[in-house]
């Protein structure tokens, strides 16, 4: 039987989620370091990473926090 084939990442793919089996990240940290919104929703839409969103109230503020992770299907693509 042969092995379940690896999806063909990207440098900037297999970067982002080598970054994000580390720790979930939050959408401006992965931007800060250069990643596109689209390359992130596209991880998403291969199931490859996954995205929370959550709101917090700091000051009388409310922000919305978008949070990625890596899926397990992420974990396998990058060899982890």
């Amino acid at each position: 039987m042969t092995p379940p084939r690896r999806p063909s990442l990207s440098a900037e793919q297999r970067r982002a989620l080598e970054m994000l089996n580390r720790a979930p990240c939050t959408k401006t940290l992965l931007i800060v370091h250069g990643f596109t919104l689209a390359m992130l929703i596209g991880l998403v839409s291969d199931g490859l990473a996954d995205v929370e969103t959550e709101t917090v109230t700091a000051s009388g503020r409310r922000t919305e926090i978008v949070r990625f992770r890596i899926t397990a299907a992420g974990c396998r693509a990058i060899g982890v």
